[in-house]
């Protein structure tokens, strides 16, 4: 324990860390550890590698952290934040992301968060920083990382009440990624009448390393705006804080695309062949105008600007598979259920469903 450490705040909050090992998580526990007048209480990682055979903190947490690991299903950060709440006891939850680092007041500032919190506030979202170069353009992955300062209930950072967990039954485990998951309980806590706010605590999140090709990987975060759209109805974004992105684009682009390639090689006369080349012409500046967005504001450098020229020619594509794939899968999607009937006070909701034991290996 940190030298001036008077309490540990475990009569507030627990903290629930979904994570698959990565290296931050380390750096996380010894931030926490680290706090510089309050530790925070109960913390539930959640190991949701999909291969848990080795320890996940194989030197065990830094000393002075009540840590426990709950055994996740590999099913993504929503179902492993499910398990990780279920598991803990206390009023609120914390929830953060395995590669954030909060700052030395954090836990300090979360409690007095909490305590500023009416009754009718289910959650309170924490400030998040992402530190860019100084000494050059961000690439465009820093500037997509630094989005998240803007974002809205973004779990990178985010505390909720037990009981409003369990009234809206957690996280809707149809989501597989990092990705729309949040923002789909947010609205649901909104639509059951709670008030969600933002605190004054801060995290840091830095940009970690990712291959050249991440924006395309990326691109399946539109199936999960498919069953947002599926259950929350076209004016989700604007009630969420979404930005639109560049989807119409994507598929203007990849029309023209297509059109060109079916023109071309089904033969025809003179006209067919002019509009093959229309189409052509709209496609190769539709992405090369994607394409400069893109590098303008960056470093420009050879890797940069050859890696944003390749991902722009595959991104549209990409998109429009994965919103065609979500949109089939999530035809028939209804609201994720809630825990119990409507106007039912959060107390008889936590009677309905007590915290669980977890399973797991306490430290």
């Amino acid at each position: 324990m940190t030298a001036g450490v008077q309490q540990r705040d475990g009569e507030h909050y627990d903290v629930v860390v979904p994570t698959v090992g990565r290296p931050s998580l380390q750096r996380l526990l010894d931030a926490l550890a680290g706090q510089r007048r309050t530790l925070p209480g109960r913390v539930f990682l959640v190991d949701d590698r999909p291969d848990p055979s080795s320890p996940l903190l194989p030197e065990g947490p830094p000393p002075g952290l009540d840590v426990t690991v709950v055994r996740g299903r590999g099913a993504g950060p929503a179902a492993a934040r499910n398990a990780g709440w279920r598991a803990a006891s206390a009023p609120w939850v914390a929830f953060l992301d395995d590669d954030v680092m909060p700052g030395a007041e954090w836990s300090t500032d979360l409690a007095a968060d909490l305590g500023e919190c009416d009754d009718d506030v289910a959650a309170v979202q924490g400030r998040i920083r992402v530190p860019l170069p100084v000494d050059r353009r961000p690439t465009d992955w820093e500037r997509n990382v630094a989005g998240l300062e803007a974002a809205a209930w973004a779990t990178a950072d985010m505390a909720y009440r037990r009981p409003a967990l369990v009234r809206l039954r957690g996280f809707d485990e149809r989501f597989p990624r990092a990705y729309r998951e949040d923002a789909d309980l947010a609205l649901r806590a909104m639509d059951a009448g709670y008030q969600l706010r933002r605190g004054r605590r801060q995290i840091t999140h830095p940009v970690l390393p990712a291959p050249w090709n991440v924006s395309v990987v990326k691109q399946a975060g539109n199936a999960d705006d498919a069953l947002m759209d599926r259950v929350h109805g076209p004016g989700w974004r604007q009630r969420a804080q979404a930005p639109a992105g560049a989807f119409r684009h994507h598929v203007g682009v990849t029309a023209a695309g297509a059109g060109a390639v079916v023109l071309a090689i089904s033969g025809g006369g003179r006209a067919r062949r002019r509009l093959a080349m229309a189409t052509a012409t709209a496609w190769t500046a539709g992405t090369a105008r994607f394409a400069w967005r893109r590098i303008a504001p960056g470093p420009r450098t050879p890797g940069e600007v050859a890696a944003m020229a390749v991902t722009s020619v595959l991104i549209p594509p990409a998109a429009l598979w994965h919103r065609a794939r979500g949109w089939w899968r999530a035809r028939r999607a209804q609201p994720w259920p809630a825990a119990v009937a409507t106007g039912a006070s959060d107390a008889s909701a936590e009677r309905e469903a007590p915290a669980q034991e977890p399973a797991a290996v306490a430290f």
